[in-house]
């Protein structure tokens, strides 16, 4: 599985990510309804286009299978298709983050247990909730960080 950094970002290399992100969100985000699931997708493209580092994982095959979007020390997405999933892909992507873009801190969905329990488990830990999610919408979101000594955590 080779792990990048993307710099173009063409069309149809952001349509090929949005197929990840829509079977990751499908198999994880269970309290969205249909209908929030397309509204959402259709600002994923330019959140793709957008952010300030694009990290991908692929296949033997060179087919996307997994991104990350890091900006400004901070985790905006992380997105792995339910095929790769609890295979370790995202404990790399986490740790290449934090070596190579230093990433600190990160949001989550509070009816995402899995996902806060991964984080947890890479560190992070909750120093606030909010009851909304960023667009106003009734999802609570836990805001998790690293604590300044990480390392020296981890192996407590």
């Amino acid at each position: 599985m080779d792990i990048m950094e993307v710099c173009e970002r063409p069309a149809d290399f952001i349509q090929s990510l949005l197929k990840v992100w829509e079977k990751s969100v499908r198999a994880t985000h269970l309290f969205l309804s249909e209908s929030e699931i397309r509204d959402i997708k259709e600002y994923v493209p330019q959140a793709l286009s957008n952010i300030e580092n694009l990290v991908i994982a692929k296949d033997e095959n060179n087919t996307p299978v997994a991104f990350m979007g890091i900006e400004k020390e901070s985790l905006e997405m992380l997105f792995i298709t339910p095929k790769e999933r609890g295979k370790g892909l995202g404990k790399r992507l986490i740790q290449y983050g934090i070596e190579r873009y230093a990433v600190k801190r990160l949001a989550v969905n509070e009816q995402n247990p899995k996902a806060k329990g991964f984080y947890e488990h890479m560190g992070f830990q909750v120093y606030k909730r909010t009851e909304h999610d960023e667009q106003g919408n009734p999802y609570p979101l836990l805001y998790m960080s690293l604590p300044r000594k990480s390392s020296e955590n981890m192996s407590e």
